[in-house]
């Protein structure tokens, strides 16, 4: 039984290390793959909090979706996101191209329909399905730099855990780079065992234990995989309460309508 305890102990402490007191499986990401009309009062009623949505792809592209859910999920009480998929183009067109279309959204929703604040997102994952190839570390280090120069915020990072851990071991990372991408915080995708620690980063923020209907963690209550009317959902644990959800919200997003991010 001790033995037992020990291991329990211990997988306790790779998925929430010391500081992180709980964990909310309170966000849920969308994109234009998602093909059915969320039902986003029923995700607020099932216990999400926030939810992520694709506003821009490779080349230059604008998620259909985008708008409109962005005036669903608001109306529903849900706290808004956006990101972007990124490629190996410029990553100030990138960056610029992104804000433009979070920004339109928001200016041409209702009142009704305008998330306070907009948290934003790059998603540095490996390109195999759209033009333009992967990005490289030091394009994303200037995307995040441009962000932060338009909005005041850097933007969160998202990957999976063993691309990150691959990509940023790299001898050709610098240490000038690593500092910069630490600043955003980390948003981690590991469907099969809870994330470990990830260098740079002390901690993640988001993890992502689902996509796709793919999900090798237990119990299957507290690791569902759908959520309202969506079957296969990506869903995500953040790190801290569901109160935490709000205010790291108002303290790491942006407000499109309130000035900054102007050429």
């Amino acid at each position: 039984m001790k033995a037992f305890l020990h291991r329990v102990s211990l997988l306790l402490l790779i998925a929430f290390p010391a500081g992180a007191f709980a964990a909310s499986n309170s966000v849920v990401n969308l994109s234009h793959y998602d093909l059915m009309r969320p039902d986003f009062h029923r995700m607020r009623a099932e216990g999400i909090v926030g939810a992520i949505h694709e506003a821009t792809y490779p080349p230059t592209v604008r998620d259909a979706h985008y708008g409109a859910r962005q005036g669903a999920a608001v109306r529903a009480g849900l706290l808004w996101g956006a990101y972007h998929f990124a490629n190996a183009s410029d990553p100030i067109r990138q960056a610029d191209h992104f804000l433009a279309t979070v920004r339109s959204a928001w200016s041409n929703a209702d009142a009704g329909g305008r998330p306070n604040e907009v948290l934003l997102v790059l998603d540095f994952e490996k390109n195999g399905h759209y033009p333009g190839g992967t990005m490289r570390v030091d394009q994303a280090v200037t995307f995040a730099e441009r962000i932060r120069q338009r909005t005041g915020n850097y933007p969160g990072i998202y990957s999976n855990e063993n691309r990150i851990r691959s990509v940023l071991a790299n001898a050709q990372v610098t240490p000038a780079q690593r500092r910069v991408l630490t600043n955003c915080w980390l948003w981690i995708a590991n469907y099969h065992n809870p994330p470990r620690y990830v260098s740079p980063w002390n901690q993640w923020t988001l993890w992502q234990y689902t996509g796709d209907g793919v999900c090798d963690l237990r119990p299957r209550r507290d690791h569902p995989i759908s959520v309202a009317n969506v079957r296969r959902a990506e869903r995500n644990f953040f790190r801290g309460s569901t109160e935490g959800v709000r205010a790291f919200w108002q303290t790491h997003g942006w407000n499109p309508g309130g000035g900054a991010a102007e050429e």
